[in-house]
Protein backbone atom coordinates (compact mmCIF):
# COMPACT_ATOMS: atom_id res chain seq x y z
CA UNK A 1 0.00 0.00 0.00
CA UNK A 2 1.28 3.45 -1.23
CA UNK A 3 1.51 6.00 1.77
CA UNK A 4 2.51 8.87 0.14
CA UNK A 5 -0.36 9.21 -1.65
CA UNK A 6 -2.00 12.32 -1.10
CA UNK A 7 -5.63 10.97 0.03
CA UNK A 8 -4.07 9.20 2.90
CA UNK A 9 -1.25 12.17 3.40
CA UNK A 10 -4.38 14.54 3.96
CA UNK A 11 -5.68 11.66 5.91
CA UNK A 12 -2.78 11.55 7.98
CA UNK A 13 -2.57 15.03 8.68
CA UNK A 14 -6.13 15.47 9.98
CA UNK A 15 -5.38 12.78 12.44
CA UNK A 16 -2.58 14.08 13.59
CA UNK A 17 -4.41 17.73 13.69
CA UNK A 18 -7.14 16.22 15.76
CA UNK A 19 -4.96 14.42 17.72
CA UNK A 20 -3.15 17.79 18.44
CA UNK A 21 -6.74 19.26 19.29
CA UNK A 22 -7.75 16.69 21.57
CA UNK A 23 -4.42 16.41 23.31
CA UNK A 24 -3.86 20.33 24.08
CA UNK A 25 -7.61 20.06 25.22
CA UNK A 26 -6.71 17.59 27.40
CA UNK A 27 -4.12 19.80 28.93
CA UNK A 28 -5.98 22.75 29.76
CA UNK A 29 -8.34 20.89 31.63
CA UNK A 30 -5.57 18.85 33.57
CA UNK A 31 -3.54 21.98 34.52
CA UNK A 32 -5.04 24.06 36.93
CA UNK A 33 -2.99 26.82 36.13
CA UNK A 34 -4.41 27.20 32.64
CA UNK A 35 -7.74 26.54 33.43
CA UNK A 36 -7.49 29.70 36.01
CA UNK A 37 -6.48 32.16 33.13
CA UNK A 38 -8.68 30.20 30.38
CA UNK A 39 -11.85 30.17 32.52
CA UNK A 40 -11.48 31.23 35.87
CA UNK A 41 -9.97 34.93 34.94
CA UNK A 42 -12.24 35.58 31.81
CA UNK A 43 -15.48 34.89 34.01
CA UNK A 44 -14.77 36.44 37.53
CA UNK A 45 -12.51 39.87 36.38
CA UNK A 46 -15.14 41.11 33.96
CA UNK A 47 -18.13 40.76 37.30
CA UNK A 48 -15.12 42.23 39.23
CA UNK A 49 -14.74 45.40 37.22
CA UNK A 50 -17.98 45.86 36.31
CA UNK A 51 -19.71 45.27 39.94
CA UNK A 52 -16.85 48.43 40.98
CA UNK A 53 -18.25 50.30 38.33
CA UNK A 54 -21.98 49.52 38.66
CA UNK A 55 -22.93 52.92 39.45
CA UNK A 56 -21.54 54.48 36.23
CA UNK A 57 -21.86 57.90 37.94
CA UNK A 58 -20.29 59.52 41.33
CA UNK A 59 -22.63 61.12 43.81
CA UNK A 60 -23.22 62.64 46.87
CA UNK A 61 -19.56 63.97 46.20
CA UNK A 62 -18.98 65.42 49.97
CA UNK A 63 -18.27 69.31 50.03
CA UNK A 64 -17.38 71.92 52.20
CA UNK A 65 -18.86 75.43 52.25
CA UNK A 66 -17.28 78.69 53.11
CA UNK A 67 -20.33 81.49 53.15
CA UNK A 68 -19.08 85.22 54.11
CA UNK A 69 -21.96 86.77 52.80
CA UNK A 70 -24.81 84.75 54.02
CA UNK A 71 -27.76 86.00 52.72
CA UNK A 72 -30.95 85.00 51.23
CA UNK A 73 -29.35 84.84 47.83
CA UNK A 74 -26.68 82.81 48.62
CA UNK A 75 -28.18 80.24 50.79
CA UNK A 76 -30.73 80.17 47.76
CA UNK A 77 -27.43 79.32 45.82
CA UNK A 78 -25.86 77.08 48.09
CA UNK A 79 -29.76 75.23 48.13
CA UNK A 80 -29.91 74.16 44.41
CA UNK A 81 -26.31 73.34 44.88
CA UNK A 82 -27.22 71.10 47.83
CA UNK A 83 -29.89 69.86 46.08
CA UNK A 84 -28.64 68.47 43.25
CA UNK A 85 -28.09 64.27 43.01
CA UNK A 86 -23.95 64.89 42.27
CA UNK A 87 -23.09 67.26 45.22
CA UNK A 88 -23.57 66.79 49.35
CA UNK A 89 -22.92 69.85 51.37
CA UNK A 90 -21.43 67.89 54.22
CA UNK A 91 -19.56 71.07 56.07
CA UNK A 92 -20.08 74.90 56.71
CA UNK A 93 -16.88 76.17 57.71
CA UNK A 94 -16.45 79.91 59.22
CA UNK A 95 -13.12 80.30 57.10
CA UNK A 96 -10.85 79.06 54.42
CA UNK A 97 -8.73 77.43 57.11
CA UNK A 98 -11.46 75.51 58.55
CA UNK A 99 -12.29 74.39 54.87
CA UNK A 100 -8.70 73.22 53.69
CA UNK A 101 -7.70 71.31 56.97
CA UNK A 102 -11.39 69.27 55.88
CA UNK A 103 -9.80 69.01 52.36
CA UNK A 104 -6.24 67.64 53.41
CA UNK A 105 -8.21 64.71 55.14
CA UNK A 106 -10.56 63.91 52.42
CA UNK A 107 -13.43 64.52 54.42
CA UNK A 108 -14.51 66.62 51.71
CA UNK A 109 -13.65 66.60 47.91
CA UNK A 110 -14.67 70.61 47.17
CA UNK A 111 -14.85 73.87 48.46
CA UNK A 112 -17.56 76.56 47.83
CA UNK A 113 -16.29 79.72 48.84
CA UNK A 114 -18.90 82.91 48.41
CA UNK A 115 -17.15 86.01 49.57
CA UNK A 116 -18.80 88.33 51.78
CA UNK A 117 -19.66 91.13 48.87
CA UNK A 118 -21.83 88.53 46.86
CA UNK A 119 -25.07 90.16 47.35
CA UNK A 120 -24.03 93.63 47.31
CA UNK A 121 -22.52 92.92 43.49
CA UNK A 122 -25.91 91.24 42.57
CA UNK A 123 -27.80 94.31 44.09
CA UNK A 124 -25.65 96.79 42.34
CA UNK A 125 -25.83 95.06 39.06
CA UNK A 126 -22.30 94.17 39.51
CA UNK A 127 -20.87 90.81 38.47
CA UNK A 128 -20.65 88.69 41.44
CA UNK A 129 -18.12 85.48 41.62
CA UNK A 130 -18.62 82.17 43.58
CA UNK A 131 -15.22 80.45 43.77
CA UNK A 132 -14.90 76.29 43.76
CA UNK A 133 -11.96 74.80 45.28
CA UNK A 134 -12.16 71.05 43.65
CA UNK A 135 -9.54 67.99 44.73
CA UNK A 136 -8.16 67.25 41.35
CA UNK A 137 -6.71 63.87 42.86
CA UNK A 138 -9.77 62.65 41.38
CA UNK A 139 -11.30 64.08 38.28
CA UNK A 140 -14.85 62.41 38.51
CA UNK A 141 -15.04 64.45 41.98
CA UNK A 142 -14.17 67.55 40.02
CA UNK A 143 -16.54 66.83 37.38
CA UNK A 144 -19.57 66.64 39.87
CA UNK A 145 -18.64 69.66 41.71
CA UNK A 146 -17.88 71.92 38.38
CA UNK A 147 -21.42 70.27 37.19
CA UNK A 148 -23.51 71.17 40.26
CA UNK A 149 -22.64 74.43 40.81
CA UNK A 150 -22.55 75.69 37.36
CA UNK A 151 -26.05 74.46 36.66
CA UNK A 152 -26.96 76.25 40.06
CA UNK A 153 -25.06 79.74 38.69
CA UNK A 154 -27.28 78.93 35.78
CA UNK A 155 -30.47 78.87 37.41
CA UNK A 156 -30.03 81.57 39.86
CA UNK A 157 -29.10 83.77 36.71
CA UNK A 158 -32.18 82.99 35.30
CA UNK A 159 -33.98 84.25 38.08
CA UNK A 160 -32.45 87.61 38.28
CA UNK A 161 -32.70 87.83 34.66
CA UNK A 162 -36.47 87.54 34.99
CA UNK A 163 -36.67 89.97 38.13
CA UNK A 164 -34.66 92.91 36.14
CA UNK A 165 -36.90 92.58 32.63
CA UNK A 166 -39.99 93.25 33.93
CA UNK A 167 -41.76 91.19 31.96
CA UNK A 168 -45.30 90.02 31.80
CA UNK A 169 -45.63 86.97 30.41
CA UNK A 170 -43.99 83.38 31.05
CA UNK A 171 -43.23 83.26 27.18
CA UNK A 172 -41.24 86.32 27.49
CA UNK A 173 -39.38 84.91 30.30
CA UNK A 174 -38.23 81.69 28.54
CA UNK A 175 -36.73 84.46 25.78
CA UNK A 176 -35.52 86.82 28.22
CA UNK A 177 -33.44 83.90 29.95
CA UNK A 178 -32.74 81.88 26.88
CA UNK A 179 -32.96 83.38 23.98
CA UNK A 180 -30.80 80.30 21.78
CA UNK A 181 -32.99 77.65 23.31
CA UNK A 182 -30.74 74.73 22.99
CA UNK A 183 -30.53 70.69 24.01
CA UNK A 184 -27.82 68.42 25.50
CA UNK A 185 -27.53 64.64 23.97
CA UNK A 186 -24.95 62.67 25.18
CA UNK A 187 -24.36 60.07 22.42
CA UNK A 188 -23.69 56.21 23.10
CA UNK A 189 -23.38 56.85 26.69
CA UNK A 190 -27.08 58.14 28.11
CA UNK A 191 -25.83 57.86 31.73
CA UNK A 192 -22.60 59.58 31.20
CA UNK A 193 -21.26 56.63 32.74
CA UNK A 194 -17.29 55.70 33.92
CA UNK A 195 -18.87 51.61 32.96
CA UNK A 196 -20.37 52.09 29.76
CA UNK A 197 -17.38 54.41 28.77
CA UNK A 198 -14.86 51.95 30.16
CA UNK A 199 -16.04 48.24 30.90
CA UNK A 200 -16.09 47.86 26.55
CA UNK A 201 -12.46 48.39 26.11
CA UNK A 202 -11.21 46.15 29.04
CA UNK A 203 -13.31 42.91 28.19
CA UNK A 204 -11.76 42.78 25.26
CA UNK A 205 -8.45 43.50 26.72
CA UNK A 206 -8.97 40.84 29.04
CA UNK A 207 -9.51 38.23 25.97
CA UNK A 208 -6.10 38.67 24.83
CA UNK A 209 -4.13 39.05 28.20
CA UNK A 210 -5.44 35.66 28.86
CA UNK A 211 -5.05 34.07 26.36
CA UNK A 212 -1.51 35.59 26.45
CA UNK A 213 -0.93 33.89 30.24
CA UNK A 214 -2.54 30.66 29.48
CA UNK A 215 -0.80 29.57 26.78
CA UNK A 216 2.39 31.16 27.62
CA UNK A 217 1.49 28.60 30.89
CA UNK A 218 1.03 25.79 29.08
CA UNK A 219 4.16 26.71 26.86
CA UNK A 220 6.13 26.84 30.17
CA UNK A 221 4.99 23.49 31.14
CA UNK A 222 5.57 21.72 28.20
CA UNK A 223 8.90 22.34 28.10
CA UNK A 224 9.24 21.23 31.56
CA UNK A 225 7.67 18.34 31.18
CA UNK A 226 10.25 17.66 27.93
CA UNK A 227 13.35 15.88 28.93
CA UNK A 228 15.08 17.84 26.66
CA UNK A 229 13.45 21.09 27.39
CA UNK A 230 11.83 21.36 24.36
CA UNK A 231 7.91 22.63 23.28
CA UNK A 232 6.87 20.30 20.57
CA UNK A 233 7.43 16.35 21.91
CA UNK A 234 8.81 13.79 19.44
CA UNK A 235 5.80 12.12 18.43
CA UNK A 236 4.24 11.14 15.28
CA UNK A 237 1.22 12.88 15.82
CA UNK A 238 3.70 16.05 16.07
CA UNK A 239 5.65 15.49 12.47
CA UNK A 240 3.87 18.64 10.77
CA UNK A 241 4.53 22.21 11.61
CA UNK A 242 0.57 22.70 9.96
CA UNK A 243 -0.50 20.34 11.78
CA UNK A 244 0.72 21.37 15.20
CA UNK A 245 -0.27 25.23 14.86
CA UNK A 246 -3.51 24.33 13.55
CA UNK A 247 -4.52 21.78 16.20
CA UNK A 248 -3.56 23.94 19.38
CA UNK A 249 -5.32 27.04 17.40
CA UNK A 250 -8.13 25.06 17.11
CA UNK A 251 -8.36 24.23 20.45
CA UNK A 252 -7.96 27.54 22.11
CA UNK A 253 -10.44 29.27 19.49
CA UNK A 254 -12.90 26.61 20.53
CA UNK A 255 -12.28 27.69 24.04
CA UNK A 256 -12.47 31.22 23.83
CA UNK A 257 -15.70 31.28 21.32
CA UNK A 258 -17.80 30.23 24.23
CA UNK A 259 -15.56 32.44 26.46
CA UNK A 260 -15.71 35.75 24.82
CA UNK A 261 -19.79 35.09 24.26
CA UNK A 262 -19.88 35.25 27.41
CA UNK A 263 -17.14 38.07 28.19
CA UNK A 264 -18.42 40.45 25.65
CA UNK A 265 -22.80 39.44 25.11
CA UNK A 266 -23.60 37.85 28.56
CA UNK A 267 -21.37 40.74 30.76
CA UNK A 268 -22.73 43.86 29.41
CA UNK A 269 -26.51 42.36 29.62
CA UNK A 270 -26.04 41.37 33.54
CA UNK A 271 -25.01 44.84 34.28
CA UNK A 272 -27.04 47.01 31.71
CA UNK A 273 -24.33 48.81 30.09
CA UNK A 274 -24.62 50.05 26.02
CA UNK A 275 -25.21 46.93 23.75
CA UNK A 276 -26.50 48.10 20.27
CA UNK A 277 -24.09 45.55 18.00
CA UNK A 278 -26.02 43.49 16.31
CA UNK A 279 -25.01 39.98 16.50
CA UNK A 280 -23.96 39.18 12.75
CA UNK A 281 -21.37 41.99 12.73
CA UNK A 282 -20.23 41.48 16.22
CA UNK A 283 -19.25 37.93 15.60
CA UNK A 284 -17.63 38.86 11.98
CA UNK A 285 -15.59 41.24 13.97
CA UNK A 286 -14.50 39.09 16.75
CA UNK A 287 -13.43 35.87 14.75
CA UNK A 288 -10.36 37.46 13.16
CA UNK A 289 -9.72 39.36 16.19
CA UNK A 290 -9.45 35.89 17.97
CA UNK A 291 -7.31 34.23 15.76
CA UNK A 292 -4.75 37.00 15.52
CA UNK A 293 -5.22 36.97 19.63
CA UNK A 294 -4.40 33.14 19.17
CA UNK A 295 -1.85 33.21 16.87
CA UNK A 296 0.55 36.45 18.73
CA UNK A 297 -0.08 34.29 21.93
CA UNK A 298 1.12 31.21 20.08
CA UNK A 299 4.40 33.44 18.67
CA UNK A 300 5.32 34.86 22.42
CA UNK A 301 5.20 31.63 23.93
CA UNK A 302 8.13 30.30 22.41
CA UNK A 303 9.93 32.54 24.61
CA UNK A 304 8.61 31.28 27.67
CA UNK A 305 10.40 28.50 29.55
CA UNK A 306 9.04 28.28 32.79
CA UNK A 307 5.43 28.34 34.30
CA UNK A 308 6.04 31.53 35.83
CA UNK A 309 7.35 33.49 33.65
CA UNK A 310 4.43 34.78 31.60
CA UNK A 311 3.53 36.28 34.67
CA UNK A 312 6.15 38.26 35.31
CA UNK A 313 6.46 38.69 31.33
CA UNK A 314 2.36 39.76 30.46
CA UNK A 315 0.84 40.87 33.58
CA UNK A 316 2.14 44.40 33.91
CA UNK A 317 1.43 45.06 30.20
CA UNK A 318 -2.26 45.02 30.33
CA UNK A 319 -2.49 49.27 31.65
CA UNK A 320 -0.20 50.10 29.05
CA UNK A 321 -1.94 48.38 26.54
CA UNK A 322 -5.19 50.30 27.25
CA UNK A 323 -3.59 53.55 27.41
CA UNK A 324 -1.88 53.37 24.18
CA UNK A 325 -5.12 51.79 22.94
CA UNK A 326 -6.92 55.65 22.03
CA UNK A 327 -9.80 54.69 24.21
CA UNK A 328 -9.35 55.99 28.02
CA UNK A 329 -6.06 58.78 26.28
CA UNK A 330 -7.43 60.51 23.40
CA UNK A 331 -5.44 58.31 20.19
CA UNK A 332 -4.84 61.72 18.90
CA UNK A 333 -3.14 62.65 21.80
CA UNK A 334 -0.67 60.11 21.90
CA UNK A 335 3.03 60.19 20.65
CA UNK A 336 3.74 58.43 17.14
CA UNK A 337 5.90 56.05 18.20
CA UNK A 338 3.66 54.67 21.04
CA UNK A 339 0.96 54.80 18.12
CA UNK A 340 3.14 52.60 15.79
CA UNK A 341 4.24 50.51 18.77
CA UNK A 342 0.56 49.90 19.90
CA UNK A 343 0.01 48.48 15.98
CA UNK A 344 1.67 45.37 17.19
CA UNK A 345 -1.20 44.11 19.54
CA UNK A 346 -4.49 42.80 19.09
CA UNK A 347 -6.03 44.74 21.29
CA UNK A 348 -5.35 47.90 20.23
CA UNK A 349 -7.56 47.30 16.87
CA UNK A 350 -9.82 44.81 18.95
CA UNK A 351 -10.86 47.50 21.32
CA UNK A 352 -11.67 50.18 18.77
CA UNK A 353 -13.91 48.18 16.35
CA UNK A 354 -15.60 46.80 19.38
CA UNK A 355 -16.47 50.10 21.37
CA UNK A 356 -17.57 51.70 17.83
CA UNK A 357 -19.61 48.25 17.11
CA UNK A 358 -21.34 47.80 20.71
CA UNK A 359 -21.78 51.40 21.85
CA UNK A 360 -22.25 53.39 18.64
CA UNK A 361 -23.76 50.62 16.51
CA UNK A 362 -21.51 50.92 13.76
CA UNK A 363 -21.76 47.92 11.04
CA UNK A 364 -19.02 46.35 9.72
CA UNK A 365 -17.91 48.39 6.97
CA UNK A 366 -17.69 51.04 9.44
CA UNK A 367 -14.80 49.38 10.93
CA UNK A 368 -13.37 48.33 7.79
CA UNK A 369 -9.82 49.17 9.04
CA UNK A 370 -9.92 47.71 12.24
CA UNK A 371 -11.09 44.81 10.77
CA UNK A 372 -8.56 44.64 7.99
CA UNK A 373 -5.95 45.22 10.35
CA UNK A 374 -7.24 42.54 12.55
CA UNK A 375 -6.93 40.35 9.21
CA UNK A 376 -3.49 41.40 8.08
CA UNK A 377 -2.48 40.62 12.21
CA UNK A 378 -3.97 37.15 12.03
CA UNK A 379 -2.42 35.98 8.82
CA UNK A 380 0.95 37.94 9.88
CA UNK A 381 1.10 36.17 12.98
CA UNK A 382 0.31 33.18 11.82
CA UNK A 383 3.03 33.43 9.33
CA UNK A 384 5.37 33.83 12.40
CA UNK A 385 3.90 31.26 14.32
CA UNK A 386 4.57 28.79 11.93
CA UNK A 387 8.64 29.95 11.66
CA UNK A 388 9.10 29.43 15.38
CA UNK A 389 7.14 26.36 15.49
CA UNK A 390 8.80 25.11 12.50
CA UNK A 391 12.45 25.07 14.31
CA UNK A 392 10.85 24.30 17.64
CA UNK A 393 9.97 20.76 15.64
CA UNK A 394 13.29 20.60 13.71
CA UNK A 395 14.83 21.43 17.57
CA UNK A 396 13.00 18.51 19.12
CA UNK A 397 13.45 16.32 16.10
CA UNK A 398 17.40 17.25 16.37
CA UNK A 399 17.54 16.39 19.99
CA UNK A 400 15.42 13.18 19.63
CA UNK A 401 18.58 12.28 16.87
CA UNK A 402 21.14 12.96 19.13
CA UNK A 403 19.88 11.14 21.87
CA UNK A 404 19.12 7.57 19.45
CA UNK A 405 22.70 8.22 18.67
CA UNK A 406 23.87 8.26 22.19
CA UNK A 407 21.99 5.56 22.94
CA UNK A 408 23.25 3.75 20.18
CA UNK A 409 27.26 4.63 20.97
CA UNK A 410 26.21 3.39 24.59
CA UNK A 411 24.85 -0.15 23.56
CA UNK A 412 27.98 -0.58 20.83
CA UNK A 413 30.42 0.23 23.96
CA UNK A 414 28.99 -2.06 26.00
CA UNK A 415 28.76 -4.62 23.47
CA UNK A 416 32.64 -4.61 23.24
CA UNK A 417 33.07 -4.47 26.94
CA UNK A 418 31.05 -8.18 26.72
CA UNK A 419 33.56 -8.91 23.91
Amino acid sequence: MNNHTLPHIIRQGLAGLFHICSHELKQVFKDQGVLIFFLLVPLAYPLIYAFIYTNEVVRDVPAAVVDLSNTAQSREFLRLVDASADVRIQSHCTDMEEAKTLLKETKVYGIIYIPADFNKDLSTGKQATVSLFCDMSGMLYYKSLLLACTNASLSVNKQIQIERAGNTTDRQDEITTAPIEYEDISLFNPQDGFASFLIPAVLILIIQQTLLLGIGMAAGTARENNRFRDLIPTSKHYQGTLRVVAGKSFAYLLIYLIVSAYILCLVPKIFSLVQIAQPSTLLAFIFPYLLACIFFAMTCSVFIHHRESCLMIYVFTSVPLLFISGISWPGAAIPEFWKAFSYLFPSTFGINGFVRINTMGAELNEVLPEYRALWIQAGAYFITTCLVYRYQVTLSRKHAIERLHLLRLRRMSAKMRKA
